[in-house]
């Protein structure tokens, strides 16, 4: 079966190890050492039956007009909206390793609601600033996980996962999603709150999962973040869009709130922009997904999913259907 692989070149040696670019050099007529970043850069494209696809492909419409055999896609990343929908039009099956992405995106946000929620970054800045005895009840009173409400905007995988996690804790669950029922957040054992800025007064810490598209970019509004509580912290791991920016800027500098972000808009900031240096904010650099051993995990996931297609068996991942 031939097969090749599409994403960045550089990514090939992190994702798929030694035995796992044997054990596809066995089941597939592949060059695991020659992948493409488009479909345009695949050599003989008339005899490929599958995809293997990752970050760093770019695709442009009508590329898959080249590849009349194609019958599988298996995505080691999330997936790829450019190639996706052609490709399922066209009645191509499609995998995806989103599940196994969401667990370190779901690791580190809930590291990062456990450290926000006792005060671990602002309290490390003051420490090392004034560099004295810091009394703990009498300056840091609202210190600590227990007993706090987390808001969480989204059930998608990753924030299902969230919250599924967060229930071996004593907090308090509130889940905003306007395609989830009350049905759904009692499964996990959240409260479903049908207004985002009712649900943002709530919270001590408002958690960001939802996925980019048109209808939920700004929707952690200028209004949603006035909602919340002097002194909550937003959490966003998921698309810097979602927030408004400007707004959550004038909060920090209010010193109202607090962020935790791992995305911005854009993502990279500018030199300069305020969000490096508030003493309330605290980012990192896009890496709550998977980095570095985590590829392995998306490596791992596709290789069993293509040794699903091979043998002819339904994919255990395949790419759901969005409302």
């Amino acid at each position: 079966m031939r097969a090749a692989l599409l994403m960045d070149p550089a990514l090939v040696p992190f994702v798929f190890g030694d035995a796992e670019r044997e054990r596809l050099s066995e089941i597939l007529e592949i060059d695991t050492a020659d992948a493409a970043t488009s479909l345009a850069g695949i050599p003989d494209p008339s005899g490929v039956e599958l995809l293997i696809a990752g970050w760093g492909a770019k695709i442009s419409p009508g590329d898959l007009d080249a590849f009349p055999k194609l019958r599988a896609i298996v995505h080691w990343s999330g997936g790829n909206g450019g190639l996706d929908g052609p490709a399922s039009g066209r009645g191509i099956r499609i995998s995806t390793a989103r599940v196994a992405n969401a667990i370190p995106v779901a690791e580190f946000t809930l590291a990062m609601i456990t450290l926000a929620a006792k005060d671990a970054f602002w309290a490390s800045r003051r420490y090392s600033a004034e560099q004295r005895f810091i009394d703990r009840e009498a300056e840091l009173p609202r210190t600590g996980l227990y007993g706090t409400t987390v808001g969480i905007v989204g059930a998608s995988t990753i924030g299902t996962l969230v919250i599924e996690k967060l229930q071996r804790s004593d907090v308090r669950v509130l889940l905003y999603d306007p395609y989830a029922t009350p049905e759904t957040a009692a499964r996990l054992g959240a409260e479903l709150v049908p207004d985002l800025g009712a649900l943002a007064s709530r919270c001590d810490i408002l958690s960001i999962h939802a996925p980019e598209i048109p209808s939920t970019i700004g929707m952690v509004s200028a209004a949603v973040l006035a909602a919340l509580p002097d002194g909550a912290t937003v959490i966003n791991t998921a698309r810097g869009a979602l927030v408004d920016q400007e707004a959550l800027v004038a909060e920090l500098r209010r010193g109202r709130l607090r962020a935790v972000l791992d995305v911005t808009e854009p993502d990279v900031l500018e030199p300069g922009h305020p969000l490096y240096t508030l003493p309330n904010a605290f980012l990192t650099p896009h890496l709550a997904g998977s980095t570095g051993n985590e590829l392995r995990r998306l490596g791992e996931v596709a290789l069993a999913e293509i040794e699903r297609f091979v043998a002819g068996a339904p994919f255990a991942h395949p790419m759901p259907v969005l409302p």
